[in-house]
């Protein structure tokens, strides 16, 4: 047996004995390479800790109830305060001809709510912002839709006096405003919660004082 044999055995036979003493399994693994695909709704952070109102969608058949009893149409600019998916703004601009402005802190949702809006053809008439709804200047609205706890409306009622024009529309979904009474109300008929109730008011030409003042309503 030459040299050259006797070391191409040697090499062979300390090779096996290193397969053999490896783990079951272990030649066999290859990288992970595979790249996991998150659909940006899902992968946007959520901030559902600093809501005033948890997220309850609104049943379509209410949310056209609650456009029809603002009497939206194709002029109007509806602005929805806690905007969730986007439904409002976006059936507001694709079943009424309105630009619609959603607002929602929650930032997973609003790019849910963008997503929609592609998908729905309306993209280029609604938006949304991320952004804490005391915050934001309403004076560009001219309908403001409400699904929200009756206190924060309470708290809401200034600031929708104070920035929207007399003619404008607030309709609101099972929850009054306090003191100052609806001017209608309509029956939404059933949705998540049972049967369910849209309200609706106008900001007046003059506003009492007294609407203004919410020191002495429960707001806390």
């Amino acid at each position: 047996m030459t040299t050259a044999f006797r070391r191409a055995v040697s090499i062979v036979g300390a090779f096996l004995l290193l397969v053999a003493a490896m783990p079951l399994g272990t030649a066999a693994q290859q990288p992970d390479t595979t790249v996991q695909s998150v659909p940006p709704a899902e992968s946007a952070t959520s901030d559902n800790g600093e809501k005033d109102v948890p997220y309850v969608p609104t049943v379509k058949s209410v949310v056209r109830k609650m456009l029809e009893t603002a009497d939206v149409t194709a002029d109007d600019v509806v602005y929805d305060l806690g905007s969730g998916d986007g439904r409002i703004p976006i059936m507001a601009a694709k079943e009424f001809g309105a630009r619609g402005v959603g607002i929602e802190i929650d930032s997973a949702l609003v790019a849910k709510a963008r997503q929609k809006a592609k998908a729905a053809g309306v993209a280029d008439k609604v938006e949304f912002r991320q952004k804490d709804f005391f915050n934001v200047d309403l004076s560009d609205a001219t309908v403001v839709t409400l699904y929200l706890w009756p206190e924060i409306n309470i708290k809401l009622r200034p600031k929708l006096l104070r920035e929207l024009d007399p003619g404008d529309r607030i309709v609101s979904h099972d929850f009054r405003m306090g003191e100052w009474d609806p001017e209608r109300t309509v029956d939404a008929g059933k949705g998540n919660t049972g049967w369910e109730t849209v309200y609706r008011w106008t900001v007046p030409e003059t506003v009492p004082e007294d609407l203004m003042d919410i020191s002495d309503e429960p707001v806390n």
